[in-house]
């Protein structure tokens, strides 16, 4: 489920045995970001230290250790340790795939945002090649991915404002704030960078 590169398990396994197996497995956390780029932090950790909330996850004879509902998201991931000219660190890539990020997104609210979205937005962004999808929810807030054509669009600051948040909130009241985690500076168009919220 989670592979670690060659230089990921030697750097690992060489902090583990200098420490006289202390530690006995890498905790793979979450320090922020967003959804769709969270910001990992890896620690080495004791037995006694895995919470009951946690998974332990095999990577080639490695103990592994994931909070529980991260453990999809991290499906197909890859740890590599990267060494630039200014830093060197762990480096975590999850795959990109539609499917996985939308294993994220279930319940009630998720069902009804994601309903709006396929009936009503993206037949009408379609024309344009462009695409509109439900990436998770926390709470009340929820974070949308423009893809095709409106990923980089000129316009899609306007789209997700008078159009978008507009019919969203029209038919699902209780989302209180909605965020856009699109990459846009990737797109055709790149007009903009980070998140609109």
């Amino acid at each position: 489920m989670i592979t670690l590169t060659d230089k990921a398990l030697e750097v690992v396994r060489s902090h583990i045995d200098q420490c006289e197996e202390e530690f006995t497995a890498l905790r793979i956390g979450i320090a922020g970001g967003t959804p769709l780029s969270p910001d990992f932090e890896l620690t080495l950790i004791g037995p006694e230290e895995i919470r009951k909330s946690e998974r332990k996850v095999d990577a080639d004879g490695l103990t592994l250790v994931v909070e529980g509902e991260w453990v999809p998201r991290l499906h197909g991931a890859t740890v590599d340790f990267v060494e630039r000219v200014n830093e060197s660190g762990f480096e975590v890539t999850l795959t990109s795939s539609t499917t996985a990020q939308e294993k994220l997104s279930d319940g009630p609210l998720a069902e009804r945002v994601r309903e709006v979205l396929n009936i009503q937005i993206n037949p009408a962004i379609a024309s344009h090649g462009g695409e509109i999808i439900l990436v998770d929810v926390k709470g009340t807030e929820i974070y949308l991915e423009m893809s095709g054509g409106c990923q980089g669009c000129a316009m899609s600051q306007m789209i997700l404002r008078q159009g978008v948040e507009k019919m969203v909130r029209q038919s699902v009241p209780e989302v209180s704030v909605i965020h856009d985690i699109t990459d846009h500076s990737s797109g055709e168009n790149p007009f903009f960078e980070g998140p609109l919220v």
